[in-house]
């Protein structure tokens, strides 16, 4: 469509949800000047605001025009004028027009200067020899200061081809790949491999954020580093808002009918449940043991607007459990061993946009000391498109880690 008003969009079958989803494709078909453009994304929030007739655009922020605009009709004929943003492209036009070093190329004084990061944890500990290798120890002195070890390789030597490197996120990550490890004597004594992934953050110092067995002795290590933040395709990408301004004609109400039921149903489904709260930047993150995992942000003008990541299922986990590890163990002093951490599965959640599949997510629940008894760390990742692992560790989870049964269930007082 060129500019000025567009054509009546009148969609027959229209429910709220529809009528929301009809704007975001006028919005890309604006966007793109009639060109085609990939999957609209969930890293570009989107806010349809109602404001009525007594309204001036915006000055500041998102760009808009008072003849970019359409006219949506609902399924029961209340009409609106819905004034729509002009979405810039100022990062992909930042990323083609760079010329400088690659990310391998910004990774490699880490690589050559033959730099460790650390992470210690209650019983192991994390040694990251960057391009070189990953260690797993133990370290304990026995009589006479002689120091036993107790150490696995989790992946030996850089790959000569590096993963493909990931796009539209909103923390990209950069993956290396080391395989090569210590042999596995729970999948036939094959090498141990991991995934480094090498994250943006202006005032980090090459540390560990966190280690996780994504599948029996296959790991994915996350570190977060400055040398990245040079490349504009894996700084963290701030995402704006972008409103959308839907105006009633004369002879329709200031929201349509339908869309206000909804809320209305939504806000009586609300239930009090036992949750832990956590996130960074625009999305931030809700997990209820044996329920859900969510996805969320809250704005004081709108509310809250929230994905679901993933629902539980127990029938489902248990499918899951038979072909993934749901428990992890580590070694004790005595040489009995000990539930580490328990792996669960989260599915049906909302169908994402760019594989057409309902997300799920991989909830592991860690055994993690701290002075204080109630302390939570809660960390969320996205290794593939719509497939989350949802760190949660705590002091708490300790007391419980032993009763879990071969599937990794575990009974948790009520």
């Amino acid at each position: 469509w060129p500019l000025g008003p567009r054509p009546a969009a009148h969609l027959p079958g229209c429910r709220p949800r529809a009528l929301l989803c009809g704007l975001l494709a006028a919005v890309a078909a604006v966007a793109a000047g009639g060109r085609a453009l990939p999957h609209l994304s969930d890293d570009v929030p989107f806010r349809v605001n109602w404001p009525g007739t007594e309204f001036s655009l915006p000055t500041t922020g998102v760009l808009y025009k008072e003849d970019n605009y359409i006219i949506m009709t609902t399924v029961d004929k209340e009409k609106y004028k819905c004034i729509l943003p002009l979405i810039a492209s100022g990062n992909e036009e930042e990323e083609k027009d760079y010329k400088g070093p690659t990310p391998g190329e910004l990774l490699e004084p880490l690589f050559k200067q033959s730099s460790c990061s650390y992470r210690i944890e209650s019983y192991w500990t994390y040694e990251v020899c960057h391009g070189k290798h990953i260690r797993q120890y133990h370290e304990e002195k026995e009589t006479g200061q002689k120091i036993n070890i107790q150490e696995y390789y989790l992946g030996n030597m850089m790959m000569k081809n590096p993963l493909s490197e990931p796009e539209g996120q909103m923390t990209p990550y950069y993956p290396v790949e080391m395989g090569n490890g210590t042999p596995c004597s729970l999948r036939q004594n094959l090498p141990r491999s991991s995934t480094v992934m090498y994250i943006c953050h202006p005032e980090a110092k090459h540390e560990i954020l966190s280690v996780a067995e994504v599948t029996t002795c296959e790991y994915e290590v996350v570190i977060l580093t400055p040398l990245l933040c040079n490349h504009p395709k894996y700084r963290f990408r701030a995402s704006p808002v972008n409103d959308i301004f839907c105006q009633s004609l004369p002879g329709s109400p200031l929201k349509p009918h339908n869309l206000e039921q909804l809320e209305k149903q939504q806000e009586m489904m609300k239930m009090p449940f036992r949750r832990v709260k956590e996130g960074v930047g625009w999305w931030k993150y809700e997990f209820c043991y044996g329920k859900y995992v969510h996805q969320y942000h809250e704005d004081k003008e709108s509310g809250k607007t929230s994905v679901v990541v993933g629902t539980w299922n127990k029938e489902e986990h248990i499918e899951w459990s038979k072909k993934n590890a749901a428990r992890t163990y580590y070694l004790r002093e005595d040489g009995t061993q000990t539930v580490r951490m328990v792996s669960h599965f989260y599915g049906n959640g909302d169908v994402c946009d760019l594989t057409e599949k309902p997300r799920q997510v991989t909830v592991k629940l860690k055994c993690k000391e701290s002075d204080s008894p109630h302390a939570v760390t809660i960390y969320m990742l996205e290794p593939h498109s719509c497939q989350y692992i949802l760190g949660v560790e705590s002091p708490v989870i300790c007391k419980i880690l032993d009763t879990a049964d071969e599937h990794g269930l575990l009974s948790v007082p009520s």
